[in-house]
């Protein structure tokens, strides 16, 4: 099935990496360093199913001058030679997964669009590289590489940084959003285009950009495992960092199901608890929701409960109409009579002698630190 996947990675030198090796890597070239004069090549890739590079719309159509930009060897060497520092960043790469079930063509209709969309958004030249899955791995894992210039790229050669590689400085001038937020964006345009691919194609599979969380999933993501250690276990070898991975998988998905039995049991165990403490004389003290606007919620519930109660008993005369409360009384009265239901609690301890405590809800005789349920008047603000 179609899966989403956008990784977005500087090339950094100072991590030993080059534009130029990475260049001839993707596209299955031999180029060489003019400024290291190391030499590349990596011409007998096969699995290289499509190469092209991309120009900004505003200098794609100028003619002669800008041979430069569409040589990958010259392209990749030039933006070698634009930085000088040696931990500039020289390149930033979007590795992004095709969907299996689409065809090469709408494949590559679906690269060459995000491809241009980079081009046009950055002003940069962007190399686009589409791989075949190798033999020795997923057949279904059909992906592209786009590697982008980090300067602006203009009739006159490189320009300024631009895109996520600008200064923080330079994007507060322009207006432009923090990086984290381009982050955001650019992987919800990778969905939007997927999908719009997938449509298209008359296929029902979708993706989505978003966390499972944030989806509503309530599982554990499935562990990445490096190629390095999947490699050595496809040789039959032991790989300690992909067992250790597992591991950590493995106690992630146990805890997270922990979690899980232990709030459905603690909510079957509060509706049985309501249950048997129902009447007008009960004063059971239901478990307090953790997240603030849950606690505001119930102390307004527990509030409009109390005043039923007392017009139930006759405490109203029954011509008196109840006069309208605001919200913020409605909350200020719920947090004194919390307050006060629970300094009724503390005054009276539990009795050894057996039943039900009129004024807490629990059992005579129960332990007192078993009372561990926070209430709400210690951190309940109006």
């Amino acid at each position: 099935m179609a899966i989403f996947r956008l990784q977005i990675k500087p090339v950094t030198r100072g991590t030993g990496r080059t534009a130029t090796s990475a260049a001839a890597y993707r596209a299955g070239e031999r180029i060489r360093d003019e400024r290291t004069g190391a030499i590349y090549d990596h011409s007998k890739r096969a699995d290289v199913l499509h190469k092209e590079i991309f120009l900004p719309s505003s200098v794609d159509g100028v003619g002669p001058g800008m041979e430069w930009a569409r040589d990958r060897s010259m392209l990749w060497n030039t933006a070698e030679m634009a930085e000088k520092l040696s931990t500039s960043r020289v390149a930033r790469e979007y590795q992004v997964a095709l969907p299996p079930e689409l065809s090469a063509e709408r494949r590559a209709v679906l690269a060459r669009t995000f491809s241009r969309e980079i081009a046009d958004r950055y002003n940069v030249a962007v190399d686009l590289a589409i791989h075949a899955p190798r033999p020795e791995g997923d057949p279904r894992n059909f992906h592209a590489h786009l590697l982008a210039t980090t300067r602006e790229v203009t009739a006159d050669g490189l320009g300024a940084k631009t895109g996520l590689d600008m200064q923080v400085m330079a994007r507060n001038e322009r207006g432009l959003p923090t990086s984290r937020q381009e982050f955001t964006n650019l992987r919800a345009r990778w969905a939007e285009l997927t999908n719009e691919a997938l449509r298209e194609a008359n296929v029902e599979a979708r993706v989505d950009h978003r966390s499972l969380e944030a989806q509503g999933i309530d599982r554990e993501p499935t562990p990445q495992l490096p190629w390095a250690a999947i490699m050595a276990e496809r040789r039959g070898e032991r790989s300690e960092v992909a067992e250790r991975i597992r591991e950590e998988h493995r106690q992630r998905v146990a805890a997270r199901r922990a979690r899980t039995a232990e709030r459905d049991s603690g909510g079957a165990a509060d509706r049985s608890a309501g249950s048997s403490a129902a009447g007008a004389e009960s004063r059971h003290r239901p478990a307090v929701p953790q997240d603030m606007d849950a606690r505001r919620k119930q102390a307004v519930q527990d509030w409009l409960a109390y005043r039923a109660g007392l017009e139930q008993a006759g405490a109203r005369h029954e011509n008196e109409a109840p006069q309208p409360l605001s919200m913020d009384e409605i909350r200020q009265r719920a947090v004194e009579a919390w307050r006060s239901l629970q300094a009724r609690g503390a005054e009276s301890p539990p009795s050894a002698a057996g039943g039900r405590d009129r004024d807490t809800g629990r059992d005579r005789g129960e332990p007192e630190q078993a009372r561990d349920t926070p209430g709400l008047g210690d951190d309940f603000s109006g």
